[in-house]
């Protein structure tokens, strides 16, 4: 089975990570710190160290993924950092994930950071995906429904490699 690659790997990312696993996907999950990384590996999920605001940190980790979920739709810390990170950050991974073997991105549309960076990250997955035919979801579920949010993000991760 595939491997998909979580980026932003807190709470919400080791719950989808959890449901992929059930269905036999191979998961890494992200985090910026050595405590992230631990509940993450004791929730059964590869982990591994990366930075969103350090974009090679987190490309390094794409050669034998199929997909990417950028989960950072609740990012902590300020508003401009959540703008970057769902900006100018994100462009740069879709820009150089064409050349990879990732065959689909999963975008988390919907969260606490502010709704103008959140829209303007949809629209740079969005624009990736028709111009470098990329199969694209945005996903905008609420995610204090956190049952449907696991749901609909598995369900887009299978959706953009035809597994859905």
């Amino acid at each position: 089975m595939a491997r998909a690659l979580i980026v932003g790997c807190g709470c919400r990312g080791r719950q989808l990570g959890k449901e992929l696993l059930a269905a036999g996907w191979q998961v890494r999950g992200t985090s910026r710190a050595a405590t992230g990384m631990d509940a993450i590996a004791a929730a059964g999920i590869e982990a591994a160290q990366a930075d969103p605001d350090r974009v090679g940190t987190v490309l390094e980790l794409v050669d034998d993924v199929a997909v990417v979920v950028w989960s950072l739709g609740s990012i902590t810390g300020s508003a401009e950092q959540a703008a970057a990170v769902n900006g100018p950050r994100l462009e740069r991974v879709l820009e150089r994930v064409v050349d990879t073997p990732v065959r689909g991105f999963v975008y988390e549309g919907g969260g606490t950071a502010p709704p103008r960076a959140l829209a303007a990250g949809a629209e740079l997955v969005s624009d990736a995906g028709r111009r470098w035919h990329i199969p694209v979801a945005v996903v905008t579920t609420p995610p204090e429904r956190r049952g449907d949010w696991t749901r609909d993000m598995a369900a887009a991760v299978r959706g953009v490699v035809g597994l859905g």
